[in-house]
């Protein structure tokens, strides 16, 4: 049987789930899926917090509207929490503990009896994630990873079923720019957020800024740094602005997770 098959299947035996919804690929196969088998009980849900773009928050509303899918929105205050804002290497954890905590408490209102679920991969299993800590102190459900469903298989679904999210690049939390032990805080976040988007604007899709302290370390494919050369000296002058005095290109390129090498060290 296709795996997309076994994905629909699972769905069968539960009375409705809802899902933690971050906009990208993942969570957003699951939350279609379980929409498409169990209608109006297959449910979304995403809280709108400071460590998630705007962009991406509009690109979750978006998509529930275009397929009609019930979506809750909620905000978490995890930068109330020393816990996380002290930014230790299980960061992670923290927020997903302030999401899935208030996530149980709606369920347990508004929607009884239905399944928590989230958009952990089978990938994602061999990474360092200490949210699924959080996942399983609260007893929540991954279906991809329980059917052993990689990312590629994760996009080859979604581009199958015409979402528009099989595309879109990975954009972890705005925390995960943000070295280990340094103070994470409203006013980093958007720094990063704003330069993110200044990169955009001169036509990079697929780009980190590392916050740095007064330095910003900016990252593209490695195919893309000759072009980001060519206009670096204008980039960075925008990005000045946003109260960086040190503008820096790193020459190995765009790395998913480079912050954590630290922990392997």
């Amino acid at each position: 049987m296709k795996k997309l098959e076994l994905l629909k299947k699972w769905f069968e035996n539960h009375k409705g789930t809802v899902t933690a919804f971050s906009g990208g690929v993942d969570s957003s196969l699951v939350l279609y899926v379980s929409n498409l088998v169990q209608g109006e009980n297959g449910i979304g849900l995403i809280s709108n917090s400071e460590s998630l773009k705007s962009k991406d928050f509009e690109v979750a509303l978006i998509f529930c509207r275009t397929h009609n899918i019930k979506l809750d929105v909620i905000k978490t205050e995890e930068l109330k929490d020393s816990n996380y804002t002290s930014n230790p290497a299980n960061r992670c954890f923290f927020c997903k503990n302030h999401l899935y905590e208030a996530m149980v408490d709606i369920i347990q209102d508004k929607y009884p009896g239905y399944t928590i679920l989230n958009g952990t991969n089978l990938d994602d299993l061999g990474d360092y994630r200490p949210g699924l800590q959080a996942a399983e102190k609260y007893g929540i459900r991954s279906p991809l990873a329980e059917l052993r469903i990689s990312k590629k298989e994760v996009i080859e679904m979604a581009t199958e079923l015409g979402l528009e999210t099989a595309s879109k690049p990975p954009s972890p939390c705005l925390s995960s720019r943000i070295p280990y032990g340094t103070q994470v805080n409203t006013t980093k976040l958007r720094q990063i957020e704003q330069a993110e988007y200044i990169l955009n604007d001169f036509g990079f899709d697929h780009v980190r800024v590392r916050h740095r302290g007064d330095e910003a370390s900016i990252e593209v494919p490695s195919d893309e740094i000759p072009s980001l050369e060519s206009q670096f000296e204008e980039i960075s002058q925008e990005i000045r602005k946003l109260g960086f005095l040190k503008v820096k290109l790193d020459t190995e390129g765009f790395v998913s997770g480079k912050l954590n090498r630290v922990l392997n060290e």
